[in-house]
């Protein structure tokens, strides 16, 4: 039975496309990652590449948004639904790798994002 619950969250997704670091598209919907997070508690935070708030961010951002496509575009990675919307509307979603971890785990180890909590500030320009 808990086989069945955990298979009816998968996403199932005509394409994956990073937005940026943090954020995907499956199909035509936006979605945002949170990783090994809880929905609107936790999880992680890239830099932003829209709306950088300096030429650091934005390089930071897009190096980050580059990373998430090579992750996405790996086999066997999943798209779950964590049943929640962030403040903007999108669904809150963790995307698993073929290997069990999540994108946001290998984003936040290999230097391309940060841990976020409620009342995070992110400091990319510093």
């Amino acid at each position: 039975m808990l086989a069945n619950l955990l298979a009816a969250t998968v996403l199932s997704c005509s394409s994956l496309v990073a937005i940026d670091g943090d954020t995907i598209r499956c199909g035509t919907e936006r979605m945002r990652d949170m990783g090994p997070g809880s929905p609107n508690k936790s999880g992680y935070d890239a830099p932003e590449i829209g709306k950088a708030q300096c030429a650091k961010e934005r390089l930071l951002g897009d190096q980050a948004k580059f990373r998430m496509q090579e992750l996405l575009d790996q086999g066997g990675t999943r798209v779950e639904d964590s049943g929640k919307r962030d403040r903007y509307g999108r669904r809150l979603v963790v995307v698993r790798l073929g290997n069990g971890m999540t994108a946001g785990e290998v984003l936040m180890r290999e230097g391309y994002a940060v841990r976020w909590a409620p009342r995070y500030r992110p400091r990319w320009c510093e």
